[in-house]
């Protein structure tokens, strides 16, 4: 068996995840070494290091079992995934205004990082048996109240960001799916009228940060504060970076949650632009190799899953650059396999766990 996952895993989505991971740990220990953050600086890039081997461990053992017998279990897991949104409104703790984490002993888990794997198994279900019959309003009903449950625990918290990383795994899972383009016209129109109409249930920070993204410097030691020294930092880090613990903007405090939502803004300033492209390059060939994965999958499920996962991957990269940039509003989805966080980094791996899952059983001459 040892033999099979090592001739069958794809190993350069292994390399590019690995990779990421190593180019995080390290800027995660210069971003912290000498504020020390939280448990100390050294503590957290302890704790990533030590959840990265915990989770390669998970990732490999994942491979033991094949992907499909999840099936049977989507409702069952749907299921749990509620409960455990709705216990976070009871019983979690808050941090900046939000209530979205669970302490268990020493550990602080983020339950809407996990349910954005787990929804992504429920929707491969459900989707499944409607593939090429999304073709009306009615069609769409039942997937969308599927999904809206979840999304809206989740805003609830308040985690708009991640309510929004729900949206485009259905997007692109509906779209692999053959939704009918004329479907899609119709509910982006209607989005954009009732756009407007958004901004009045949205949270009085959450208007702040639209705001400021379109204007930064009407409240620059404020809610345009993030932003404005995201962008000091990555330009100040030219071509080739002020070099590791000598970023002043990240050192010296200038730079907000240096190692969680804005540590893309450290490795702009202390790898410059090298760093960044480097950074880049590599989600961009893990990506690849995830739609290569989903093309060849031998399955509709194992597709839809694959989808799933890419969608999830490419809407954080997209979102957490564009916002370290000034490109994007300020939302709090961290940068995958780089940002300082437990839950994130467990999610993500066993998002790639599964991939290299799907990958391994569509090499049928392997089985």
């Amino acid at each position: 068996m040892w033999q099979r996952i090592w001739r069958g895993w794809d190993w350069m989505l292994v390399f590019c995840m690995m990779a990421l991971i190593a180019i995080g740990i390290v800027i995660i220990g210069s971003a912290t070494h000498v504020n020390k953050i939280g448990l100390g600086g050294s503590d957290l890039v302890g704790k990533q290091f030590l959840f990265f081997l915990v989770n390669a461990g998970l990732v490999v053992a994942m491979q033991w079992f094949d992907y499909r017998k999840l099936k049977p279990f989507a409702k069952p897991i749907y299921l749990v995934t509620l409960l455990v949104l709705l216990a976070v409104m009871f019983v979690g703790t808050s941090a900046l205004g939000a209530q979205r984490w669970i302490q268990i002993g020493p550990i602080t888990i983020q339950p809407s990082e996990f349910s954005k794997l787990l929804i992504i198994i429920c929707l491969a279900e459900i989707i499944e048996k409607r593939f090429n019959k999304l073709d009306t309003y009615k069609s769409l009903v039942p997937i969308s109240i599927f999904l809206a449950i979840p999304a809206f625990l989740v805003f609830r918290q308040p985690d708009l960001g991640t309510s929004l990383v729900y949206l485009a795994i259905f997007a692109g899972m509906v779209f692999i799916a053959g939704i009918r383009m004329r479907l899609v016209q119709n509910i982006v129109g209607i989005a954009v009228l009732l756009m407007p109409f958004a901004w009045f249930i949205l949270k009085d920070y959450q208007k702040s940060r639209i705001l400021v993204f379109l204007n930064p410097n009407i409240d620059p030691f404020g809610a345009g504060y993030h932003i404005i020294q995201s962008k000091i930092a990555i330009g100040s880090g030219f071509i080739l970076g002020k070099g590791l613990f000598e970023g002043t903007q990240s050192q010296l405090n200038f730079l907000p949650e240096n190692h969680t939502d804005f540590i893309f803004s450290v490795v702009g300033e202390e790898l410059g632009f090298i760093g960044c492209v480097i950074v880049l390059l590599l989600f961009l060939v893990l990506l690849y190799r995830a739609i290569y994965i989903a093309r060849n999958a031998n399955d509709r499920f194992g597709m839809l899953l694959a989808t799933g996962i890419t969608s999830m991957l490419c809407f954080q990269l997209l979102i957490n650059v564009g916002m370290t940039t000034g490109i994007m509003p300020v939302t709090g989805i961290p940068l995958p396999f780089i940002s300082y966080g437990v839950s994130a980094l467990t999610t993500n791996m066993l998002s790639i766990g599964l991939l290299l899952n799907i990958a391994l059983r569509s090499k049928q001459f392997m089985f």
